[in-house]
């Protein structure tokens, strides 16, 4: 068992190696990039909290605060807002709302608003537990502009033998323009993000996670790129 497992976080690792390299190999010589971080703080529980007849509702509340420019700029937050149904102890559909207030170098300041359907799969296994993510997100860029991006997540969590509270954590969630709009650029690739690292579980209400993230950004012309290597760290926090 612990072969297979060493195995399939090695096949892991080689999945985000590849993306990465693929995303810069694609970039070529427009390939700008820089240093930052990225923090969370992420909030999920059940609606049995204000009545036990809501049991199979979920709430999920979520906070980001973005810095970029070698740590030297705050380019970014986010605030997310979402109500959920569970489907089952494996699967919940989501309604949400997204506000994310952004002031990139050299530009000008955006207010984006996103609303959005997802759907959550989690799948436990003997070496650990793969989530699954769905999300269609309505982009709310200027105007009555909008622009349809869909993106997909999959994350791997494997508990260590030697310390179960010290988790291995690697997920890698890529992004699609479905149509092209002004400002929210050409249909086609949008962006991808990989990660890795190591989540600590102090009780069942509490897990902090730490590791590096890749972020690769394509341009609206799908021309000058953007990658982002990103200290990120999380809080979660379950009621």
């Amino acid at each position: 068992m612990k072969k297979k497992v060493m195995n399939h976080l090695g096949s892991t690792a080689i999945i985000l190696s590849s993306v990465s390299l693929a995303s810069t190999a694609n970039a070529a010589d427009d390939l700008l990039q820089d240093a930052g971080s990225w923090l969370q703080v992420v909030g999920e529980g059940s609606l049995k909290v204000i009545d036990p007849s809501l049991e199979k509702g979920r709430i999920w509340l979520e906070g980001q605060s973005r810095f970029d420019d070698n740590w030297n700029h705050w380019y970014q937050g986010m605030v997310r807002a979402a109500a959920g149904y569970s489907l089952s102890d494996r699967a919940t559909i989501w309604a949400g709302y997204t506000w994310l207030p952004t002031q990139n170098v050299g530009k000008e300041y955006v207010s984006q608003q996103d609303v959005w359907p997802a759907f959550r799969y989690v799948l436990p296994t003997d070496f650990g537990t793969f989530m699954f993510r769905t999300m269609v997100e309505s982009n709310f860029l200027k105007g009555d502009e909008v622009r349809v991006r869909p993106r997909q997540m999959i994350r791997f969590m494997h508990p260590l033998d030697i310390e179960p509270r010290l988790s291995l954590i690697a997920w890698d969630e890529f992004f699609i323009r479905a149509n092209s709009t002004q400002y929210g650029g050409k249909s086609g690739f949008d962006q991808n993000r990989a990660f890795a690292g190591l989540g600590w579980t102090f009780n069942k209400n509490f897990r902090g996670e730490a590791g590096y993230l890749n972020q690769y950004l394509d341009d609206a012309t799908h021309t000058n790129n953007t990658m982002h290597h990103l200290i990120m760290g999380s809080l979660y926090i379950n009621f």
